[in-house]
């Protein structure tokens, strides 16, 4: 049997030499830097050079993996022509096509085998014309473009190209002219973000440099308003899919209980408890959920603690408002102290959440991770695993969940249906002990992991953005 080699071609256009297979950009014998991501992008833009490539293809392409606003492939585009001396008012090699895509539209592309062999070269450039006194680096009108405000789409986007061609100056140098002119703060922190989307981009630090927490602030508020809108898509699909989880929770619940040997409970009991499960979920998914879309559109560095840290503040709040609600009106409305759990728990499933979600998604290279397929499956057992560990633990430390604090209500209230008695007697034990506990709220646990983790990555079938007219960012 003989075995066929895939050809990757390699393309010459203009003075560039453009490798897929060795992932690389020539021009005139010097490399073209350009982030993975860009690189990518013009690739498939020139494989299909012969059509207007629409915007949702692109995303599926190249951000195939996270989900990113609609800034983010204008910003990529800029980077694009910026590497090629491209102009989007005259453009010799990507043309804007109004409210679909971009097009490739160079027509002298000689596509070529590529073997991995060789030197990559390409015809050379026509030289400067060589002046006595070389011109300075234009720094000054760069770092006014940065430091001042803005009214509108288009000066922020102005504002983020000059910052990525302060990056390619030199940053540690932008940086030192910078110093602390007025909104020093801001432009240190738009030098931090665009510094990703940079190559050449330098290190950015915050600590130790003027006004740390101005900087970081203004960081997160520009990060947080880029991302807004995907965040709160993101989050509201958290608030169901623990509600979903909810719901099978209550249901599952509720026909053991109605199953179990010397249960009481009638059939409705079923419904009522697929009612509190469908609420305790989805207000649970809304605050981890929460914590969690924040962190990620908000931090790009040492994501695995922001995210756990997320995820714990969003759970540990929302879980406290519903624990005080809950202690209030027991007592106030029927005269009932229970020891109904809720800050603690919250806090302790939410850092499980987010460490299970942070371990098996990847950076998102500016984006909110959204697997596909097996890899979106991994993240959601991993989530559902270390949600439903957490909960044994608090299980096994006698703090109630859902189901041990409606066993509790019930207890405390003369005439309830819908104590948790007989399942216990069902496994073996003569009342609601430590191993109910344990396999209650194991299960409570995971199957709130797993819906929150499926509802989390779940991945639009388009951005927020293209809900709206596009404009010519580029």
């Amino acid at each position: 049997m003989t075995l066929r080699l895939e050809v990757v071609p390699r393309y010459r256009f203009s003075d560039f030499i453009l490798s897929p297979r060795r992932r690389t950009l020539i021009r005139q014998g010097l490399e073209q830097p350009l982030i993975p991501r860009y690189f990518d992008l013009l690739v498939f833009l020139i494989e299909h050079r012969h059509e207007a490539v629409h915007r949702r293809d692109i995303f599926d392409r190249v951000w195939n993996d996270v989900v990113v606003s609609d800034s983010a492939l204008s910003q990529a585009i800029r980077t694009i022509r910026r590497t090629l001396g491209d102009d989007s008012r005259e453009p010799r090699f990507i043309r804007t096509v109004s409210r679909h895509g971009y097009r490739f539209v160079y027509v002298d592309v000689v596509e070529e085998e590529d073997n991995g062999e060789g030197r990559l070269e390409s015809r050379p450039l026509p030289k400067p014309p060589e002046s006595s006194t070389p011109p300075s680096p234009p720094f000054e009108p760069l770092l006014e473009v940065v430091t001042r405000e803005t009214t509108n789409a288009d000066e922020e986007e102005a504002q983020r190209e000059a910052a990525e061609m302060l990056h390619s100056l030199g940053t540690a140098e932008a940086l030192e002219r910078l110093g602390t002119r007025p909104r020093h703060a801001f432009a240190r922190a738009l030098l931090r973000d665009t510094r990703w989307d940079t190559p050449r981009g330098g290190v950015v630090p915050i600590l130790g440099q003027p006004a740390p927490f101005a900087t970081a602030a203004a960081l997160i508020a520009l990060r947080l308003r880029r991302a807004a809108r995907i965040a709160a898509t993101r989050w509201a699909a958290a608030s169901f899919g623990g509600g979903i989880a909810g719901i099978f929770g209550g249901i599952g619940g509720g026909l053991l209980l109605v199953a179990a040997p010397g249960s009481a409970a009638p059939l409705a009991a079923v419904a009522v408890l697929a009612f509190i499960g469908m609420c305790c979920g989805a207000v649970g998914g809304a605050g981890v959920g929460a914590g969690l879309s924040i962190s990620e559109a908000a931090f790009r560095s040492q994501r695995t603690i922001a995210l756990l840290a997320g995820a714990a503040l969003g759970g540990g709040f929302v879980g406290s408002l519903v624990e005080w609600i809950s202690r209030w009106s027991l007592e106030a409305l029927v005269g009932l102290q229970v020891d109904v759990g809720g800050g603690l728990e919250g806090v302790v499933i939410g850092a499980a959440a987010g460490l299970g979600y942070a371990v098996t998604t990847s950076g998102g290279n500016g984006g909110l991770a959204a697997p596909r397929g097996g890899r979106r499956l991994r993240v959601a057992v991993a989530t559902a695993a270390a949600c439903g560990l957490a909960a044994l633990l608090l299980a096994v430390s006698d703090r109630p969940l859902v189901g041990g604090t409606i066993h509790a209500i019930a207890h405390a209230s003369h005439g309830s249906q819908v104590e948790l008695t007989p399942f216990s007697r069902w496994i073996g034990e003569p009342d609601f002990g430590p191993v109910s506990r344990a396999l209650i709220g194991t299960g409570e646990g995971a199957l709130f992991g797993l819906g929150l983790a499926l509802g989390l990555t779940r991945r639009p079938k388009m951005t927020s953005d293209f809900a709206a007219p596009h404009k010519n960012l580029t």
